[in-house]
């Protein structure tokens, strides 16, 4: 018991010194660090719409059924998940990153461009839940397309 108080405090210690946030909980456990890390799948994959429109979207539940009509079927998760699937019946995220609506954000010209998933939403290869991993500012933006020699025009992202 003990060493269960001690746990509990020191991970809150831990928790209040590091600022550890979790990203919102979403309705299915869906976990990046085993899909993006051990698994090694390619962000384009799950959001294959990101280099061919301006929103990476999230991906259809068809593509979540690519490996789970037949891997880990009987997973509590996998099963609520299938259930969605062959009801026909969406499953509703709940969203983590949203810029302002004065904001124009295109994935596809980042894509296109060479700039990584990362840069802006962090290592999602160490994530069970996606995270807001950093502030994405006017600032962060702006030094960004000073680093990588993209215009600073006002035009660009606010239309």
């Amino acid at each position: 018991m003990l060493v269960l108080i001690v746990l509990i405090v020191m991970t809150g210690m831990y928790n209040y010194y590091y600022k550890i946030k979790f990203g919102p909980e979403q309705p299915i456990p869906f976990s990046h660090r085993f899909h993006a890390g051990s698994k090694n799948i390619s962000c384009m994959l799950c959001h294959s719409t990101a280099a061919t429109s301006d929103v990476a979207g999230m991906p259809p539940l068809q593509t979540c059924m690519l490996c789970h009509r037949s891997i880990i079927i009987n997973y509590p998760p996998i099963e609520k998940l299938r259930r969605h699937y062959f009801k026909n019946e969406p499953v509703v995220w709940n969203r983590v990153l949203k810029l302002p609506d004065f904001v124009y954000f295109s994935h596809r010209m980042h894509i296109i461009n060479g700039i990584d998933c990362g840069t802006c939403h962090g290592n999602v290869k160490d994530m069970d839940r996606i995270k807001e991993a950093k502030q994405i500012t006017m600032g962060f933006c702006i030094q960004c397309h000073r680093d990588n020699n993209a215009t600073t025009d006002c035009y660009t992202c606010h239309r």
